[in-house]
């Protein structure tokens, strides 16, 4: 399935005959041997009688991570179809994320609250999170938000001119973020629309990012740089992120099932 072009191999492993690890996850991630995908999607059964499914995340390193925007609404669509229902609730280790039909193939997911503060991040030290301290080639203090995973948002006046595959590696290593970040580009073309590039911290740069488009929306509220509500058009095209007064984030957007299949 993918989002955007934000791919993934969802694996339904509800039937508990699914043995995943990094070394499996990594293979079917492998583009020329594998399937190939940005994540792994893992359909698990729920642990809260309020969740519909249980969902584990793998990056194509082969880490397991927080979460994942786009492909929550993809699990929420397989799920809804599955069920007929037009509403679910996924389970995640960063909380449960409430999704629903949007219309037109399209899901939106309350990807719940935006965490702002150094120590949600998290950062290595206290400092101001709308302006971290942090500078690489062209770009410098960017905007750090936690959307389930931790986020670096740089803003900049041509997003398509930053060299991000060679600024997110070390971006996504650097000593500020113990537990690494994704780093995102945001060019504020008016206020309300934001074009975003991101390099995904253990994936690289992909055509979409969910949280990053969530996370790059409530950064530029935060600046002042656009209203609460904003189109995020990614290399895979727009996302509709909603930044609640309640400090939830909504994200609504397209979702496709490219193929399936088997894995032996």
């Amino acid at each position: 399935m993918h989002g955007l072009g934000n791919d993934f191999v969802v694996v339904d492993a509800r039937g508990g005959d699914v043995a995943l690890d990094s070394a499996r996850v990594r293979a079917i991630a492998e583009r020329r041997l594998g399937v190939g995908c940005d994540q792994l999607l893992e359909i698990c059964p729920p642990r809260s009688a309020k969740a519909d499914a249980f969902m584990r995340i793998w990056n194509a390193d082969g880490g397991e991570v927080e979460a994942c925007g786009n492909g929550a609404r993809c699990v929420a669509a397989f799920l809804m179809t599955e069920s007929g229902e037009s509403e679910v609730a996924i389970e995640t280790v960063a909380g449960l994320l409430n999704a629903e039909a949007a219309g037109d193939g399209r899901v939106a997911v309350d990807m719940g609250e935006a965490r702002t503060l150094w120590d949600e991040i998290p950062l290595a030290s206290e400092m101001d999170t709308l302006e971290l301290d942090l500078s690489l080639g062209r770009l410098s203090a960017p905007v750090a938000v936690n959307i389930g995973n931790p986020h670096a948002v740089f803003f900049v006046d041509a997003a398509e001119e930053v060299d991000l595959a060679s600024l997110g590696p070390e971006l996504e290593a650097h000593a500020l973020f113990p537990e690494r970040a994704n780093i995102g580009v945001a060019e504020v073309v008016d206020d309300g629309h934001i074009r975003l590039r991101v390099w995904e911290r253990g994936v690289g740069l992909t055509k979409a990012c969910g949280t990053g488009a969530c996370a790059a929306l409530v950064a530029a509220a935060r600046r002042g740089l656009t209203a609460r509500s904003a189109t995020v058009t990614l290399d895979g095209g727009p996302l509709e992120i909603d930044w609640l007064e309640d400090n939830h984030v909504r994200m609504t957007g397209p979702v496709a099932t490219s193929f399936m299949g088997m894995l032996l």
